[in-house]
């Protein structure tokens, strides 16, 4: 092929861009067509097999595409070739049903990001407009994000807050000289509270979304504003063109930032449920449905919850005891006592937590965050641990890194509280199990032994990697020693100063703390260390 674009024909044939535009060839069952970041890409039209799904992109060529909806509904981007992108998840399950994240480290492989703003998280204290501080940090992300190569689509509230403080001051203005003056006229204080949620609403949204634009502006980034009302999701046809939409407005690189139409929104009690593909229905209360909804009908890869609270807790977060949950499955909801919700925001937690779980039955992985965490969705997609993190995949057999920290630090303060011969006894059964599994532990070193000869490893290796009857015996007495010695390690008092009648200062030895041995193939290293650190 010219110009150094290769292609996955196998010599059958081959293409080139000839200009600005996006080109797209037909050979059989298969298309190759140049997506909107300017690389090209084998897609699959037929069941027979293609050799290779690769066609590596130029990187001087500008392409830009212009295809109907129909050919082009939700094709995932990238901002490099498919080729060079390892996708750690199938995309697709046998059920028909997208398979979710695993594990937070394959979030930096999430392509299409749904971002949902409480109100919680862009309102101020006061109730009274935005916190601009905040809401430029999470656009700054979203904007870099979509910079990346991301497509991102922002579910936001906000437009009450933002119209209350203009129409608070619109009151405050109309207001006659006797009741402003009027120590018992308490329309001054209560202003906020007399204005009416809908006039607000209306009144603020072009102000959020001039807002919005002119920060995304910064950053290079088009905008486009999104209204939707509850009827929306009920009519079929309704819900076609928005999703039509969407899908339009993604496709011109374009960042879709949608809300729902507060000025004429039912109010909740009257809300119903809305059935979707599957036959399940979800009902839209809040923007917390409304962006889980949204997640699943566009196969978002991530979506992020953010709200004024750490992640979900088992209790109430201000309550003794709660204890923040990192990973959430279905299993974990009976354990959960739910609070209030806040003070600006139409839903609560169990909101979130209902939303969330419905999204992740649908092939859409979720993080519930603080939004007032500095760069919370960078940090999550980097894979840092941050939030909740739903996911319906079974726990490994392999304990994470965060896990033995924490049984670490847990083992330690039961370490400290033990007595001095309570020590020496946990070594003395560690040194008599060296004797009676003596046959198990050789049998496990046999193997060890086995698989080091066969990849080669030196002979001075496989010597100290060797175990014998011998060695056990011998490591069993020294462990022995050291229980014995372990008495006096801990406690015992060095100096002891009498600085006034009743006040005394005393010198006790105490653990040093943390101990970090680096050993290479002697496994009696093991039992020697841990006595040590027991003793």
């Amino acid at each position: 092929c010219r110009e150094g674009i290769g292609c996955a024909c196998s010599g059958s044939w081959c293409c080139t861009a000839i200009s600005i535009r996006a080109e797209m060839l037909v050979h059989g069952n298969r298309m190759l067509m140049s997506n909107i970041h300017g690389g090209l890409r084998m897609i699959s039209l037929g069941s027979s097999s293609c050799r290779s799904h690769v066609v590596m992109s130029k990187s001087q060529s500008n392409i830009s595409r212009s295809l109907s909806i129909a050919s082009r509904k939700w094709f995932p981007q990238s901002t490099q070739p498919v080729g060079q992108m390892d996708l750690k998840r199938a995309l697709q399950t046998a059920e028909g049903r997208r398979a979710t994240f695993t594990d937070r480290s394959q979030f930096k492989y999430a392509r299409r990001l749904v971002v949902k703003l409480g109100s919680a998280v862009i309102t101020r204290e006061d109730e009274h407009g935005l916190a601009l501080g905040r809401l430029a940090s999470i656009v700054e992300q979203v904007a870099e994000c979509h910079v990346e190569g991301r497509e991102c689509i922002m579910v936001t509230s906000g437009a009450v807050a933002f119209g209350k403080q203009k129409l608070t001051q619109e009151l405050l203005m109309s207001l006659s000289m006797r009741e402003t003056l009027s120590p018992s006229d308490h329309t001054r204080q209560d202003a906020g509270t007399m204005v009416e949620p809908r006039a607000a609403a209306a009144v603020g949204q072009s102000g959020l979304m001039s807002l919005y634009d002119a920060m995304f502006a910064q950053y290079g980034v088009k905008i486009a504003q999104v209204l939707v009302t509850k009827p929306d999701f009920y009519n079929e046809e309704t819900r076609k063109h928005l999703f039509s939409t969407l899908s339009e407005l993604i496709s011109l690189n374009i960042v879709p930032i949608i809300n729902t139409n507060d000025a004429v929104s039912p109010p909740p009690q009257v809300d119903e449920d809305v059935k979707v593909k599957d036959g399940k229905v979800i009902s839209i209360k809040d923007n917390d449905s409304l962006a889980a909804m949204l997640a699943a009908e566009i196969q978002a890869d991530l979506l992020i919850l953010m709200s004024d609270v750490d992640g979900i807790y088992t209790k109430p977060p201000w309550q003794e005891g709660s204890r923040l949950i990192s990973t959430y499955t279905s299993e974990m909801h009976d354990i959960i006592r739910f609070g209030k919700k806040s003070k600006v925001g139409t839903g609560g937690m169990d909101s979130k937590v209902k939303a969330a779980t419905w999204a992740l039955e649908r092939g859409v992985s979720v993080v519930i965050c603080n939004g007032h965490q500095e760069k919370a969705i960078k940090t999550i997609i980097s894979g840092r641990k941050l939030g909740t993190f739903f996911t319906d995949a079974p726990p490994s057999g392999q304990a994470s890194t965060d896990v033995l920290a924490e049984n670490a630090r847990h083992g330690s303060r039961k370490l400290q509280a033990l007595s001095p011969s309570d020590r020496a006894s946990c070594i003395s059964t560690l040194a008599d199990l060296l004797i009676s599994r003596q046959a198990d532990i050789l049998a496990a070193n046999a193997k060890d032994l086995a698989e080091a000869t066969k990849n080669n490893t030196s002979k001075p290796l496989i010597s100290r990697l060797s175990l014998t009857p011998s060695k056990l015996k011998s490591l069993s007495a020294g462990l022995k020693q050291i229980a014995e010695t372990s008495l006096t390690n801990v406690g015992r008092v060095v100096r002891r100063t009498r600085l006034a009648d009743g006040l005394d200062l005393t010198q006790v030895t105490v653990p040093i703390g943390v101990l970090l041995v680096i050993f290479e193939s002697r496994p009696d290293c093991l039992p020697q260390v841990a006595a040590l650190a027991l003793s």
